[in-house]
């Protein structure tokens, strides 16, 4: 949940931001991964299927346990949508901000979800992005971020 509170030793707001590890600590990987300057996503030890969102059990071959690998974050735009509303208090400064699936040709072709940062004009499906990891002021969590690559074509 987003909002403000008091850290009770100083008395200064802190800031509690609406991302971060799940109360289960299915994803807790992927954002140590983030912390760490790192993509991960799990793949399952059996078959080797890419897993994404974050799962107890592989649904191809049913292992349970699958493991987390390190991803090169370099992909396509699969799709995208332009907001004008901050969904969170945390994008207010942001708007109009685009939001993009982008799909991982090293992850088995997952798609992963972000914001797209730098030139967000004229965004077509296919664009080339890389992916950067950002830590907001105040945050515990950093997120993921995507920007197009220079130079490169659809």
């Amino acid at each position: 949940m987003s909002g403000a509170a008091t850290d009770g030793v100083s008395g200064t707001a802190a800031v509690e931001f609406p991302w971060g590890p799940a109360p289960d600590g299915l994803d807790q990987p992927y954002w140590d991964g983030l912390l760490a300057g790192e993509l991960r996503l799990q793949r399952c030890g059996n078959c080797a299927e890419w897993i994404w969102g974050p799962q107890w059990i592989c649904a191809t071959c049913h292992t349970f346990d699958p493991g987390w690998e390190t991803v090169e974050a370099v992909g396509a735009v699969y799709s995208w949508a332009r907001s004008h509303y901050p969904f969170i208090t945390e994008l207010a400064e942001r708007i109009p901000y685009v939001t993009v699936l982008v799909e991982l040709p090293g992850a088995g072709n997952r798609r992963v979800l972000g914001i797209l940062t730098g030139d967000d004009t004229d965004v077509r499906i296919g664009d080339p992005v890389v992916g950067h990891i950002e830590l907001d002021e105040g945050a515990t969590w950093p997120l993921l971020r995507w920007r197009r690559r220079e130079g490169a074509q659809a």
